[in-house]
């Protein structure tokens, strides 16, 4: 099971600066049944990291898992709270070029919300 998640969210409808500013909410929206499960299997304390989609379509800060209410499996209630931002977004472009990125959802299933990442994974869009 994943420890790592990378969670997109449309910076214009909610981006990681709304995260900041409210500290912690529940990842809510999420209706594909692949990002769903990926949300069912989060645990407390996995880290995330949150990408905006539309205009941005980077990578821009870290959240953690705070907790996963799973009791409905069609809508797990997962809340998140915020981290830091990244010392500077890492575009979709910059991921692709990643060889570590090469099978990943997120680059060959793009329109997946909730993507688990592998740690070297999450470790490199942290550290880039």
């Amino acid at each position: 099971m994943a420890n790592y998640y990378l969670l997109k969210t449309e910076a214009t409808v909610y981006s990681f600066a709304d995260l900041v500013k409210d500290r912690e909410t529940e990842w809510d929206g999420v209706s594909n049944p692949t990002a769903v499960r990926n949300l069912r299997e989060m645990e407390p304390g996995a880290r995330l990291i949150i990408y905006e989609t539309g205009d941005v379509k980077s990578a821009v800060g870290t959240a953690a898992v705070v907790s996963v209410n799973a009791k409905d499996p069609k809508k797990p209630v997962v809340k998140i709270k915020a981290g830091k931002a990244l010392a500077k977004p890492v575009s979709l472009e910059e991921i692709k070029k990643q060889k570590i990125f090469g099978e990943s959802p997120l680059v060959r299933i793009g329109r997946l919300s909730v993507v688990p990442l592998t740690k070297e994974q999450y470790e490199w869009l942290v550290g880039s």
